[in-house]
């Protein structure tokens, strides 16, 4: 019966030595930081992953996520600087890169720390949107725009020991009854553009064709003057050579009889009689001078 009653006794004495061992330690993760808080007030930030121990009941260990956090923020209407209507939808990417100013400032509760971050993108949203035409916003959306409204959402959440990584509008729409008369704006401006580019192409073609129609006009200018050249030399050959040919009185008067008789051909034609005169040249030619 003593061992018994030993044993007993023992047991909830184990149950409370382990209980006691359970809450002096605490385990820190990857991409996690533990706050230890004594009396109210930090006093040291973990952020070595692994087994720790702290003392119980008079020390609490906060843990704070501290990798990359994807948060949606809700639509919201801003107006640019010419005062048109348009819907943002946002995202971020934020993370803590300060536990204790976050601690000290929300709690290192999330819930709070992304309704900052919400007023801070909003704000940053419309002091951009509100700076820029409706033309100028929708050219520069992209790169440009995400880096001008996550530069100045940071401005405001440093206090707070967090970092706005990337604060991009994922969608940046216009109200219904606007989209019609914009839409309409930007096709008349891109006809405008093609029409101008259009007109450019016609003109340099057509400087192109001139341009080609006054080559070809010099290169057969330049050609038909060398053809009558040669032409004009080949003529005086042929007179050189003829005049070679007939150089004597015999052949000349070969020659005269040829004429004529390529003459009477020509003014005969097929089958037909011409009468000359006797005194005619062409007798003569034909016949002699008797």
């Amino acid at each position: 019966m003593k061992i018994f009653k030993k044993k007993v006794f023992w047991i909830p004495v184990i149950i409370l030595l382990a209980f006691f061992l359970l809450s002096c330690g605490y385990t820190v993760k990857k991409n996690e930081n533990a706050i230890v808080v004594h009396l109210g007030k930090i006093k040291t930030v973990v952020t070595t992953p692994g087994f720790h121990v702290h003392l119980p009941f008079v020390e609490s260990v906060t843990k704070v996520y501290t990798g990359d956090i994807l948060y949606d923020i809700p639509t919201s209407d801003v107006i640019t600087s010419d005062k048109k209507s348009m819907i943002a939808d946002d995202y971020v990417v934020w993370k803590v890169t300060n536990p204790s100013k976050y601690y000290q400032s929300l709690g290192a509760v999330r819930g709070r720390a992304e309704e900052r971050i919400e007023a801070a993108v909003y704000n940053a949203t419309k002091l951009t949107i509100s700076s820029m035409k409706q033309d100028e916003i929708i050219a520069a959306r992209g790169n440009t725009l995400t880096d001008m409204i996550t530069k100045k959402s940071n401005s405001e959440m440093a206090q707070y020991g967090i970092e706005i990584e990337i604060a991009e509008i994922k969608a940046l729409d216009l109200p219904d009854d606007n989209k019609n008369a914009v839409y309409g704006r930007m096709i008349s401006d891109r006809n405008n553009i093609a029409a101008s580019y259009t007109a450019k192409g016609n003109a340099d073609a057509q400087k192109i064709k001139n341009e080609t129609d006054k080559d070809v006009s010099i290169i057969k200018s330049e050609a038909n003057a060398e053809a009558l050249k040669i032409e004009a030399e080949g003529e005086a050959e042929y007179m050189r050579i003829l005049a070679d040919a007939y150089d004597d009185e015999g052949k000349a008067e070969f020659y005269n009889y040829l004429r004529g008789l390529d003459a009477m051909k020509s003014l005969a034609g097929e089958n037909k009689t011409i009468i000359l005169d006797k005194n005619s040249e062409l007798v003569q030619i034909l016949y002699g001078d008797n």
